[in-house]
């Protein structure tokens, strides 16, 4: 055998640097499924801090002043300023539907439609029982707003913040996360509860 067949026996067989490019090749991968586990970790504590900050904010609601106007900006403002410390650039959006009774709330059940076209929404002038008597079909049963005594609301936060790593383009996600909590809690019972009456009969837009 010649020098330089040997010289080539020699390159092919020489396996030095192979691991640097087995490396090169799952280090890709393995970078992605980490971040985007951190990311994961990371949305499941924003969940929990925002939990714990709308759970706090309930107890304070169920007071007597939880009904005023006041009150209510300065839970949210409360709520806002814990988790706008952990997520900067982030908008968070608040909501009040109240309730008769916890049962109602919990439950969150539509008020009832004739589903005339079979398409599973309320629509086309369809009647529906308007419990409430708002004039509007809803989702939930509810009404917005704080309510009055002995009312139950569900109160729900959702804040929207850009992602702690940029992974989500790689696989064509928003690079925005949400998330979302709600609590369900009392008014006080610092005056007579009102009441909608019978329902009547409103038509779905």
């Amino acid at each position: 055998m010649s020098r330089q067949q040997t010289s080539k026996c020699r390159i092919l067989a020489d396996q030095s640097g192979a691991t640097i490019v087995e490396f090169g090749l799952v280090s890709t991968v393995f970078v992605t499924t980490l971040l985007g586990f951190l990311d994961l970790g990371h949305s499941l504590y924003m969940q929990s801090v925002l939990q714990g900050a709308v759970q706090k904010s309930a107890r304070d609601a169920t007071l007597e002043s939880g009904k005023s106007e006041a009150q209510q900006s300065q839970i949210d403002a409360t709520v806002r300023e814990r988790v706008e410390h952990l997520a900067a650039n982030s908008s968070v959006t608040f909501s009040r539907r109240y309730f008769r009774d916890f049962t109602k709330a919990a439950q969150a059940t539509a008020e009832p439609f004739q589903d005339i076209n079979n398409n599973g929404r309320c629509d086309d002038d369809e009647p529906f029982q308007d419990n409430n008597h708002n004039t509007i079909w809803d989702r939930d049963g509810g009404d917005n707003g704080q309510g009055g005594a002995k009312d139950n609301v569900v109160y729900t936060v959702q804040i929207t913040y850009p992602r702690l790593f940029p992974m989500a383009r790689l696989i064509g996600m928003s690079e925005m996360a949400t998330v979302e909590a709600r609590t369900v809690l009392g008014n006080q019972p610092f005056g007579e509860q009102g009441s909608y009456g019978s329902p009547t009969v409103g038509h779905c837009p």
